[in-house]
């Protein structure tokens, strides 16, 4: 049997991948899951270990990383569920099912920032110096994140015959993100029929890691200007990479009675905030290294 098979013809990998990574029993825990706590344990431990050099006291990170965990995957749910309410209203019941998937980066950003304001209002620490101490951490976890879509065998685009074409076993994938064309190309191995689709995991996980490369650069090279500057660098940048990634997927959310992908909407009105913002403050600012 095939089904557990993965490939990348155009490159000479071959893989073979469960996506359950432990079963004892009837309880399974999947490589994503474990995949995605990864992620937010590195970004924690950096954000513990880079603490002092930015001022800050480990309490305020252990505080911060506290909001993260229940605000990421509880926003990244809801907002996976409210663009899939015609599937999830069907069966309430698996709302509460994560283990194999539905979790939406972006919701889980909004949630988490919106969580740092509320606390950094209460205890009075300037919002723009927390997040842009906290945004490389951002394309970071994203980064590896996005390798747990790939043992879900999920998030992926559409049909190509790039070098970097990436072949999955047909039943092994949800069927509505199979397209006629991917069909139309499919290959039959060894009785298993496979379809070749865009890598999209892995494109957004190289350029989430080309953006932490640019931030981190702004920030060692002393070019930052403004507190916030980092922070409006991810919405800008990942929101670019985003809006074209989105275009290759077959799994867009899209925005009720539209054919618009919520993902490529909020990616243009993030890109557009976030130079708006950044013209602003620097006309309000100038060029010192400010707190606003």
């Amino acid at each position: 049997m095939n089904h557990d098979k993965l490939s990348f013809p155009g490159l000479g990998i071959e893989l073979d991948i469960d996506p359950i990574a432990v079963k004892i029993g009837s309880f399974e825990v999947y490589w994503y899951g474990i995949i995605i706590a990864a992620a937010m344990l590195t970004c924690f431990l950096l954000a513990v270990k880079q603490a002092k050099k930015n001022n800050f006291s480990p309490d305020l990170v252990y505080d911060l990383m506290f909001i993260t965990l229940p605000c990421a995957i509880v926003g990244a749910r809801i907002y996976y569920v409210i663009f899939k309410w015609d599937y999830y209203s069907k069966d309430l019941s698996k709302i509460f099912d994560t283990r194999s998937g539905g979790l939406a980066i972006y919701g889980g950003v909004i949630a988490v920032l919106l969580g740092y304001f509320i606390m950094c209002r209460i205890r009075k620490i300037p919002y723009s110096t927390v997040i842009d101490y906290l945004a490389p951490l951002l394309p970071l976890g994203q980064a590896i994140g996005r390798w747990g879509n790939f043992f879900n065998r999920e998030a992926f685009g559409k049909y190509t015959d790039a070098v970097t074409a990436m072949q999955l076993p047909v039943d092994t994938v949800r069927a509505e993100e199979i397209t006629d064309v991917m069909l139309e190309h499919a290959a039959v191995l060894d009785g298993t029929t496979f379809i070749q689709v865009h890598p999209t995991f892995l494109y957004e996980s190289l350029w989430n890691f080309l953006l932490l490369g640019i931030m981190l650069f702004l920030i060692l090279s002393g070019r930052k200007k403004r507190h916030g500057d980092v922070f409006l660098l991810y919405l800008a940048g990942y929101g670019l990479g985003r809006f074209w990634i989105e275009g290759l997927r077959t799994d867009q959310l899209l925005l009720p009675g539209t054919a618009l992908a919520v993902s490529q909407v909020l990616s243009l009105l993030l890109i557009v905030l976030a130079v708006i913002l950044y013209i602003i403050r620097g006309r309000i600012y100038g060029g010192t290294l400010k707190k606003g």
